[in-house]
């Protein structure tokens, strides 16, 4: 899909880290292996005889945002300084 919008010259923002990856301009949301490391910890707790009920409701308060200044220079875009600092990683 980031090949086709890239022919198109289309920027597109994604909400994994994966994305921004493979082409994507920005990616904006939950770190997925943070998800699955906290996946992995509830698996373990039930498998050792928790009740799910029990278990305490979590919520993800990181949301990572990635930026890909090689598909802002294969699209001719300038990055505007306030959200290239804000990034949480660039990809070059």
């Amino acid at each position: 899909m980031t090949a086709l919008a890239l022919r198109h010259r289309l920027p597109t923002m994604a909400y994994t880290r994966n994305f921004a990856e493979a082409g994507s301009l920005l990616a904006y949301g939950v770190d997925s292996r943070e998800l699955c490391q906290r996946l992995t910890i509830f698996v373990h707790k039930i498998l050792h005889g928790a009740t799910p009920a029990d278990l305490p409701i979590e919520r993800v308060d990181k949301f990572p945002l990635v930026v890909n200044l090689k598909t802002a220079s294969a699209l001719g875009l300038t990055i505007p300084p306030a959200l290239f600092f804000q990034a949480d990683e660039v990809i070059r």
